[in-house]
């Protein structure tokens, strides 16, 4: 056996590990973020990798720190695989200056999708902040209008 052996995991010890439930793994798996019904012989028992729950784990964490949708996070991940296959490429595939470009261009492609969604989170998450903040300002300033008319 080697150094890193596969680990064949049932859905239940994978939703244990990440903190979920089986019902948000198979969810997952039908919307397309994690691989699902078609990745096993039929009848059988689903079974999970390290690399399936890392996924799951990474997914999960977006999600919630983010407050991304579903159809944004599986952008995010794809992007995330994408550069994980050039970074790959990279390392053990001897590219030529050419095709090194091309990967570098390519990765290039996948950070600016990937840092879109962030700057969009980000600004719509500054604007709820100014609007709070906003409206903060105003019940301060009524409530020092009601001590003043006393």
């Amino acid at each position: 056996m080697s150094a890193q052996a596969v680990v064949a995991l049932r859905i239940g010890e994978v939703a244990r590990r990440v903190g979920t439930t089986p019902r948000t793994i198979r969810y997952y798996e039908e919307i397309g973020l994690l691989p699902g019904e078609d990745a096993r012989e039929s009848g059988r028992h689903r079974v999970y990798g390290e690399r399936d729950v890392e996924r799951l784990r990474d997914a999960l964490r977006l999600k919630e720190l983010l407050g991304v949708s579903l159809d944004e996070l599986k952008e995010l991940l794809e992007a995330e695989e994408a550069r994980a296959a050039i970074r790959d490429e990279w390392r053990h595939g001897e590219p030529d200056t050419a095709r090194r470009r091309a990967l570098l261009d390519e990765s290039l492609g996948h950070l600016d999708r990937q840092l879109q969604l962030v700057r969009r989170r980000r600004d719509e998450i500054a604007a709820l902040e100014s609007d709070l903040a906003a409206t903060r300002r105003r019940v301060l300033r009524r409530r020092r209008e009601l001590q003043d008319a006393r």
